[in-house]
């Protein structure tokens, strides 16, 4: 019996790693193109996400690993998104100008189109292509946000580690994410390419 157990469990090993690789083959080729069963190894890698992050930590770069998760699952998610009518976009503080004169509340930051970052302009496109904007202080809010706002999709702009962070955590639920990486990250001062913001604007309007 431990015999079959003992062959059982190397074969499982050798499978995991060859689904694992080939799924971070697959992602890291999503960055440059489309690629084949995206979904299935998105759901191969959050399957194996903390051995695989681990290595990630010890021999290179997490970030990485984020980059090419939420790549390959914008990949996955495009055709759901796309057929989404009642979005809203979650962006992070840290994007806000640091003499903001806006105020938090327990759905985030209350935006005062002060023109002094970006999100003035993000606002005003938002609601032309029917989005609803939040400013999240943190990713505790995006629970108490969709059980508030009747979201079928929900447009992340943030670095990789929280596009990927969201997307895993709302897998499962009825809504759609697509995510809008920041150009760079960091606590406060971080930006975003606007014009892939309204690529994505253009590319989902219904």
């Amino acid at each position: 019996m431990y015999n079959y157990i003992g062959k059982a469990l190397f074969f499982f090993i050798i499978i995991s790693l060859v689904l694992s690789t080939t799924a971070l083959v697959v992602s890291r080729r999503s960055l440059s193109g489309s690629v084949w069963l995206a979904g299935f190894f998105a759901n191969v890698l959050d399957f194996f996400y903390l051995p695989i992050r681990q290595l990630f930590l010890k021999f290179s770069d997490t970030r990485i690993l984020d980059k090419w998760m939420s790549s390959l699952k914008n990949e996955a998610h495009e055709s759901a998104f796309a057929k989404t009518r009642r979005r809203i976009i979650l962006a992070p503080h840290c994007m806000r100008a640091l003499d903001c004169p806006a105020y938090s509340t327990q759905t985030g930051i209350q935006c005062k189109s002060c023109g002094k970052c970006v999100f003035t302009q993000i606002k005003k496109d938002a609601e032309k292509y029917g989005y609803k904007v939040f400013i999240l202080t943190g990713s505790s809010y995006v629970k108490r946000i969709l059980q508030m706002e009747k979201a079928d999709g929900v447009l992340l702009i943030a670095c990789d580690y929280e596009i990927n962070k969201v997307m895993r955590a709302l897998k499962g639920k009825k809504v759609v994410t697509y995510g809008v990486p920041m150009e760079r990250d960091g606590c406060f001062g971080t930006e975003v390419d606007y014009q892939s913001v309204l690529n994505v604007f253009e590319t989902f309007k219904n």
